[in-house]
């Protein structure tokens, strides 16, 4: 067994469908998203005898997929209080990623494959009129290539996650789907 920590660099990329009213009167608006983070990781590992590595990663931090904000305004309504005016603000940060990973021995010189499944919880936050979207455990799964050298591992890897569906907790009509990946590049020290 040994133990250790990362540091990770990469960048999101969020493809997400935001859709609003009731059948008869609906809107949907589109947008992408790509953030660049930063971050650590900690982590665990056993080296089997064949030199397969199994291992479990936390991410202590939260990393930011997106956020955005729009003005509304309506002059149509019959009633002012019924005009649909004002700034609608959300965001989404994941938080507590943890994966499960396996790194397969390719070769000679320390090189390897990954393999790896992820699970996060996606957090929003949210400034819009009479509703508020809930948070969602997803899962995914990561690949990638890394190399050993000594007790430093450098890795480049790719990860997809299910999307992410959510509804507004007010019973509406109101619902948001995104589609969430990112490619990071880890620097990781083992005790």
């Amino acid at each position: 067994m040994q133990y250790g920590f990362g540091l990770i660099a990469g960048q999101t990329s969020v493809d997400g469908t935001e859709t609003e009213g009731s059948a008869a009167d609906t809107s949907n608006r589109s947008k992408s998203i790509e953030e660049l983070f930063v971050g650590g990781d900690i982590f665990a590992e056993y080296i089997s005898s064949g030199g397969i590595t199994y291992g479990v990663s936390l991410v202590p931090f939260d990393i930011e997929i997106g956020d955005g904000s729009r003005t509304d305004t309506s002059t149509g309504a019959d009633i002012a209080s019924e005009a649909d005016t004002g700034t609608r603000k959300a965001s989404a940060e994941i938080s507590n990623l943890i994966t499960l990973y396996t790194n397969i021995p390719m070769g000679t010189n320390g090189w390897y494959g990954l393999l790896g499944y992820h699970r996060t919880t996606v957090e929003t936050s949210e400034t819009l009129n009479e509703s508020t979207y809930g948070n969602k455990t997803i899962d995914g799964y990561q690949v990638g290539v890394g190399v050993k050298s000594g007790k430093l591992k450098y890795e480049f890897s790719y990860s997809d996650f299910e999307d992410i569906n959510l509804n507004t907790d007010n019973g509406g009509d109101n619902s948001i789907s995104a589609n969430a990946d990112a490619l990071s590049f880890r620097m990781s020290y083992a005790f």
